[in-house]
Protein backbone atom coordinates (compact mmCIF):
# COMPACT_ATOMS: atom_id res chain seq x y z
CA UNK A 1 0.00 0.00 0.00
CA UNK A 2 1.38 3.39 -0.95
CA UNK A 3 2.16 6.26 1.25
CA UNK A 4 1.21 9.54 0.45
CA UNK A 5 1.33 13.05 1.24
CA UNK A 6 -0.47 16.33 0.28
CA UNK A 7 2.57 18.39 -1.46
CA UNK A 8 1.90 21.61 -2.73
CA UNK A 9 5.15 22.40 -4.91
CA UNK A 10 8.73 20.35 -5.51
CA UNK A 11 11.12 23.04 -6.95
CA UNK A 12 14.70 23.62 -7.62
CA UNK A 13 16.07 27.00 -6.29
CA UNK A 14 18.84 27.57 -4.22
CA UNK A 15 18.77 27.25 -0.05
CA UNK A 16 17.73 30.89 1.03
CA UNK A 17 18.24 30.46 5.25
CA UNK A 18 20.59 28.60 7.30
CA UNK A 19 23.69 27.65 7.28
CA UNK A 20 23.49 26.25 4.32
CA UNK A 21 22.33 29.34 2.36
CA UNK A 22 23.72 28.89 -1.04
CA UNK A 23 23.88 26.29 -2.13
CA UNK A 24 22.04 23.93 -4.45
CA UNK A 25 18.13 22.55 -2.93
CA UNK A 26 15.05 20.35 -3.83
CA UNK A 27 12.52 21.94 -1.98
CA UNK A 28 9.52 19.89 -0.92
CA UNK A 29 6.61 22.26 0.18
CA UNK A 30 4.34 19.99 2.06
CA UNK A 31 0.54 21.56 2.05
CA UNK A 32 -0.96 22.74 5.58
CA UNK A 33 -0.35 24.31 8.56
CA UNK A 34 -2.00 24.38 11.63
CA UNK A 35 -0.30 28.10 12.95
CA UNK A 36 -1.34 31.66 11.46
CA UNK A 37 1.64 33.67 12.40
CA UNK A 38 1.31 37.07 11.44
CA UNK A 39 4.41 37.37 9.21
CA UNK A 40 3.74 33.91 7.17
CA UNK A 41 4.86 34.52 3.67
CA UNK A 42 3.27 31.28 2.54
CA UNK A 43 -0.11 31.41 3.66
CA UNK A 44 -1.09 30.18 -0.23
CA UNK A 45 0.37 26.32 1.31
CA UNK A 46 -2.17 26.07 3.59
CA UNK A 47 -4.91 24.18 1.55
CA UNK A 48 -4.27 22.96 -2.11
CA UNK A 49 -1.85 20.84 -3.60
CA UNK A 50 -1.43 17.42 -4.84
CA UNK A 51 -1.29 13.39 -3.53
CA UNK A 52 1.42 11.78 -4.12
CA UNK A 53 2.94 8.75 -3.32
CA UNK A 54 6.21 8.68 -1.00
CA UNK A 55 8.13 7.08 -4.55
CA UNK A 56 6.37 9.04 -6.58
CA UNK A 57 8.24 11.89 -4.88
CA UNK A 58 11.28 10.38 -4.87
CA UNK A 59 11.72 10.09 -8.45
CA UNK A 60 11.19 13.64 -8.84
CA UNK A 61 13.65 14.82 -6.48
CA UNK A 62 16.10 12.27 -8.30
CA UNK A 63 14.95 13.55 -11.65
CA UNK A 64 15.85 17.02 -10.34
CA UNK A 65 19.08 16.30 -9.00
CA UNK A 66 20.24 14.10 -12.04
CA UNK A 67 22.40 17.05 -13.19
CA UNK A 68 24.43 16.97 -10.14
CA UNK A 69 25.13 13.64 -10.24
CA UNK A 70 28.63 13.88 -9.80
CA UNK A 71 28.86 17.37 -7.96
CA UNK A 72 29.21 17.81 -4.21
CA UNK A 73 30.61 20.11 -1.70
CA UNK A 74 31.68 19.79 1.70
CA UNK A 75 31.33 15.95 1.84
CA UNK A 76 27.37 16.97 0.63
CA UNK A 77 25.58 15.13 -1.89
CA UNK A 78 24.21 17.78 -3.95
CA UNK A 79 21.44 19.17 -4.39
CA UNK A 80 20.04 19.38 -0.67
CA UNK A 81 16.64 18.35 -0.03
CA UNK A 82 14.31 20.36 2.18
CA UNK A 83 10.75 19.59 3.10
CA UNK A 84 9.01 22.83 4.03
CA UNK A 85 5.46 24.17 3.94
CA UNK A 86 3.29 24.83 5.69
CA UNK A 87 4.08 22.39 8.31
CA UNK A 88 6.03 19.16 7.17
CA UNK A 89 5.59 17.70 10.60
CA UNK A 90 1.51 17.76 10.68
CA UNK A 91 1.76 14.60 7.93
CA UNK A 92 2.38 11.53 9.01
CA UNK A 93 4.36 10.05 6.88
CA UNK A 94 6.64 12.98 6.22
CA UNK A 95 9.35 10.94 8.63
CA UNK A 96 9.26 7.83 6.15
CA UNK A 97 10.09 10.30 3.44
CA UNK A 98 13.10 11.97 5.35
CA UNK A 99 14.81 8.56 6.21
CA UNK A 100 14.24 7.18 2.73
CA UNK A 101 15.85 10.55 1.11
CA UNK A 102 18.73 10.17 3.97
CA UNK A 103 19.00 6.29 3.02
CA UNK A 104 19.53 7.93 -0.67
CA UNK A 105 22.82 10.04 0.44
CA UNK A 106 20.80 13.30 0.46
CA UNK A 107 21.32 15.92 3.13
CA UNK A 108 18.00 16.59 4.27
CA UNK A 109 16.86 20.13 6.28
CA UNK A 110 13.25 20.23 7.36
CA UNK A 111 11.75 23.11 8.30
CA UNK A 112 9.30 23.37 11.14
CA UNK A 113 7.54 25.83 13.24
CA UNK A 114 8.43 24.46 16.58
CA UNK A 115 5.08 23.16 17.45
CA UNK A 116 5.61 19.29 16.62
CA UNK A 117 7.50 16.50 18.18
CA UNK A 118 10.77 16.76 16.36
CA UNK A 119 12.27 13.19 17.79
CA UNK A 120 10.15 11.41 15.25
CA UNK A 121 12.18 12.41 12.57
CA UNK A 122 15.55 10.68 11.28
CA UNK A 123 18.69 11.91 13.39
CA UNK A 124 20.95 12.07 9.92
CA UNK A 125 18.66 15.04 9.00
CA UNK A 126 19.13 18.55 10.40
CA UNK A 127 15.55 20.11 11.87
CA UNK A 128 15.64 23.70 11.61
CA UNK A 129 13.03 24.95 14.41
CA UNK A 130 11.64 28.03 15.07
CA UNK A 131 11.07 29.39 18.06
CA UNK A 132 7.56 31.57 17.60
CA UNK A 133 8.49 35.28 19.29
CA UNK A 134 5.70 37.35 20.40
CA UNK A 135 4.67 39.20 17.53
CA UNK A 136 4.00 36.22 15.36
CA UNK A 137 1.03 35.40 17.67
CA UNK A 138 1.98 31.69 18.17
CA UNK A 139 4.65 31.78 21.13
CA UNK A 140 2.30 29.79 23.42
CA UNK A 141 1.81 26.88 20.86
CA UNK A 142 5.69 25.86 20.85
CA UNK A 143 6.13 22.49 21.84
CA UNK A 144 8.86 23.11 25.08
CA UNK A 145 9.91 19.67 24.82
CA UNK A 146 11.95 19.76 22.03
CA UNK A 147 14.36 22.06 23.11
CA UNK A 148 16.03 19.04 25.11
CA UNK A 149 16.06 16.86 22.15
CA UNK A 150 18.41 19.38 19.96
CA UNK A 151 21.30 18.29 18.58
CA UNK A 152 24.42 20.17 16.96
CA UNK A 153 22.89 18.91 13.48
CA UNK A 154 20.04 20.93 14.51
CA UNK A 155 19.43 24.60 14.46
CA UNK A 156 17.06 27.41 15.79
CA UNK A 157 15.44 30.02 13.56
CA UNK A 158 13.87 33.63 15.53
CA UNK A 159 12.38 35.62 13.32
CA UNK A 160 12.16 39.44 14.56
CA UNK A 161 9.52 41.83 13.91
CA UNK A 162 9.80 44.41 17.35
CA UNK A 163 12.09 45.08 19.50
CA UNK A 164 10.10 43.22 22.23
CA UNK A 165 11.16 40.17 19.66
CA UNK A 166 14.48 40.55 19.74
CA UNK A 167 14.47 40.90 24.26
CA UNK A 168 12.53 37.46 23.95
CA UNK A 169 15.32 35.97 21.44
CA UNK A 170 18.30 36.71 23.89
CA UNK A 171 16.31 35.70 27.00
CA UNK A 172 15.41 32.04 25.18
CA UNK A 173 18.83 31.67 24.17
CA UNK A 174 20.22 32.75 27.82
CA UNK A 175 17.77 30.17 29.26
CA UNK A 176 18.20 27.42 27.52
CA UNK A 177 21.64 27.87 26.71
CA UNK A 178 20.98 27.33 23.19
CA UNK A 179 24.53 28.11 22.18
CA UNK A 180 25.63 24.97 23.43
CA UNK A 181 23.15 22.79 21.82
CA UNK A 182 22.98 24.17 18.37
CA UNK A 183 23.72 26.81 15.93
CA UNK A 184 21.45 29.59 16.27
CA UNK A 185 19.85 31.87 13.52
CA UNK A 186 18.19 35.17 13.61
CA UNK A 187 16.03 36.42 10.92
CA UNK A 188 14.51 40.23 10.33
CA UNK A 189 11.00 39.80 9.26
CA UNK A 190 10.19 41.32 6.11
CA UNK A 191 7.08 43.29 5.41
CA UNK A 192 4.33 40.67 3.47
CA UNK A 193 3.90 41.78 -0.35
CA UNK A 194 -0.53 42.86 -0.68
CA UNK A 195 -0.66 39.12 -2.47
CA UNK A 196 1.06 37.47 0.77
CA UNK A 197 -1.50 38.79 3.29
CA UNK A 198 -3.60 36.40 4.53
CA UNK A 199 -6.94 37.43 6.43
CA UNK A 200 -6.44 34.35 8.39
CA UNK A 201 -2.97 35.60 10.15
CA UNK A 202 -2.60 37.13 13.37
CA UNK A 203 -2.71 40.80 13.55
CA UNK A 204 0.41 41.98 12.69
CA UNK A 205 2.51 44.05 15.64
CA UNK A 206 1.68 47.91 15.14
CA UNK A 207 4.31 50.23 13.18
CA UNK A 208 6.12 51.96 16.03
CA UNK A 209 6.97 48.66 17.56
CA UNK A 210 9.48 47.39 14.75
CA UNK A 211 12.95 46.71 14.43
CA UNK A 212 15.07 47.52 11.76
CA UNK A 213 17.74 45.05 10.29
CA UNK A 214 20.23 47.40 11.41
CA UNK A 215 19.33 47.45 14.77
CA UNK A 216 19.40 44.03 15.10
CA UNK A 217 22.31 43.62 13.86
CA UNK A 218 23.71 46.83 16.39
CA UNK A 219 22.03 45.22 19.12
CA UNK A 220 23.39 41.60 18.75
CA UNK A 221 27.15 42.88 18.26
CA UNK A 222 26.66 45.11 21.94
CA UNK A 223 24.89 42.17 23.45
CA UNK A 224 27.29 39.54 21.79
CA UNK A 225 24.14 37.87 20.97
CA UNK A 226 25.62 34.14 20.06
CA UNK A 227 24.01 33.69 17.23
CA UNK A 228 24.20 34.27 13.12
CA UNK A 229 22.13 37.41 11.36
CA UNK A 230 20.72 35.63 8.27
CA UNK A 231 19.04 37.48 4.74
CA UNK A 232 16.57 35.48 3.19
CA UNK A 233 18.50 35.16 -0.16
CA UNK A 234 15.88 34.44 -1.94
CA UNK A 235 13.78 37.51 -1.83
CA UNK A 236 17.34 39.32 -2.68
CA UNK A 237 17.25 37.58 -6.07
CA UNK A 238 13.89 37.45 -7.23
CA UNK A 239 10.60 39.38 -5.82
CA UNK A 240 9.39 38.98 -2.10
CA UNK A 241 6.53 37.30 -3.29
CA UNK A 242 7.63 34.56 -5.98
CA UNK A 243 6.57 31.10 -5.88
CA UNK A 244 8.85 28.37 -6.69
CA UNK A 245 12.33 29.65 -6.04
Amino acid sequence: MSRNLLVHEIYLSIQGESTFAGLPCIFIRLTGCDLRCSYCDTAYAFKGGQTMSIEAIIQTVENMAQPFARNGTLGHKLPLVELTGGEPLLQKESPALVSQLCDRGYTVLIETSGAHDIRKLDPRSHRIMDLKCPSSGESDRMFAENIEHLSPRDEVKFVISTHEDYRWCKSQIEKWQLNERCEILVSWCAPLTASQQDPNLKPAPSPETLISRQEIIDQMMKDALPARFQAQLHKIIWPADAKGV
